[in-house]
């Protein structure tokens, strides 16, 4: 079983996947139009709902927050490697998926699901090593942005990725030192956006697997953003000029 906590990240598994559903637990003498929204979804998906001490929340969810609400839930599963290039075929020019290589902070794992799932990607693409958990941070985080999302668990992130170039898929990776910016990225082909951790950035064998790095260029005087940030920057990019080439400009 897993947790699910936060008004948004809630709602999202009662409206998408109410069937993951098993219990909502609402803090007791804490009623408002959006938790009395989330009893009524609890009661129309069939699921119980019951008023509990704010001690039983804070246990439950970990140091996330909860906002007075928690649902518990079968787990999320993740998609196996396999499964996922098996569904894949031969990907059409509109696939877009992100890779996380080594995000391992799960509140900017979730932030980086939540800004894929606006961007309309895919799938998002995690090492089953050295990578944050599906954890109720993480899913707070995401504010409903796991819900629907492929999330595909990678044994080996190079083979992988090499897998998606075979299937002709190009892949980007994003590094600060690029001479090309991520205005540069030609649009007109399935792509893969691969960011690297919080720190360190891409490891050298992956940055090795992509056909060439982008940068975003900063104005400031800091030297980064946050890794969900660079996804969003990238993949709305992306999609911009993909709405472009579609319009035909």
């Amino acid at each position: 079983m897993s947790d699910v906590v936060g008004i948004q990240a809630v709602r999202a598994v009662l409206r998408e996947t109410p069937g993951r559903a098993r219990n909502l637990y609402c803090q007791r003498g804490q009623r408002n139009a959006r938790v009395n929204e989330l009893i009524q979804l609890a009661r129309d998906a069939g699921v119980r709902h019951q008023s509990v001490t704010p001690d039983f929340l804070e246990r439950r969810a970990e140091g996330a927050a909860h906002q007075g609400v928690l649902l518990e839930c079968h787990e999320l599963e993740l998609t196996a490697e396999s499964e996922f290039m098996d569904t894949l075929g031969d990907p059409g020019q509109g696939f877009l998926a992100l890779v996380l290589d080594g995000v391992t902070d799960p509140r900017n794992f979730g932030a980086c699901l939540r800004t894929a799932n606006a961007a309309g990607a895919d799938a998002v693409l995690v090492p089953k090593r050295k990578s944050a958990p599906l954890s109720p941070v993480a899913l707070k985080a995401a504010q409903g942005g796991a819900e629907g999302l492929a999330i595909v668990e990678v044994t080996n992130l190079a083979r992988c990725l090499k897998n998606l170039k075979d299937r002709g898929v190009w892949v980007v990776g994003t590094a600060g030192e690029s001479a090309r910016t991520y205005a540069d990225i030609e649009a007109e082909v399935p792509l893969v956006v691969v960011l690297g951790s919080e720190g360190t950035g891409l490891r050298r064998l992956t940055a090795d697997m992509c056909d060439y790095l982008v940068g975003i260029p900063m104005a400031g005087n800091v030297d980064s953003l946050n890794v969900s940030v660079a996804a969003g920057v990238v993949l709305f990019e992306v999609q911009r000029k993909r709405g472009m080439l579609a319009a035909g400009e």
